[in-house]
C-alpha cells in the first residue's frame, strides 16, 4: 500500500504508523463524564468499506494525516494533513 503524504509525495506505508480511526481528533471536553472518556478510548466502529484513519509520517515529515480508505478494496481515496482537514484546507 502506498500513501500520497501533502508534503513528501507518494510513499511506502512502512513509512507511516496507523493509530486508529479519526474519532481520536473528537476528545470529549474538559470536565467531560468518565462514561464519555470510556467511549473515546475504547468504542470503536469497525466497518467495512470507508473510513477514515490517523496515520503518523514517523520516517518522514512528522505530520500527521487523515485517511480515507476503503477497507474492502484496499484503496486510498484520499490524504489529507490533520491540520488542513480540521480548517477545511485542500486535499492531496
Amino acid at each position: 500500500m502506498r500513501l500520497t503524504c501533502p508534503l513528501c509525495g507518494p510513499r511506502d506505508r512502512r513509512e507511516f504508523t496507523y493509530y486508529g480511526s479519526e474519532d481520536y481528533l473528537n476528545r470529549p471536553a474538559e470536565g467531560a463524564q468518565p462514561e464519555a472518556w470510556n467511549d473515546y478510548l475504547h468504542l470503536r466502529d469497525n466497518p467495512a468499506g470507508i473510513t477514515k484513519d490517523l496515520w503518523y509520517h514517523d520516517m518522514g515529515c512528522s505530520s500527521w494525516l487523515l485517511v480515507t480508505r476503503n477497507t474492502v478494496t484496499h484503496e486510498i481515496n484520499d490524504v489529507q494533513a490533520v491540520a488542513a482537514a480540521a480548517t477545511g484546507g485542500a486535499a492531496t
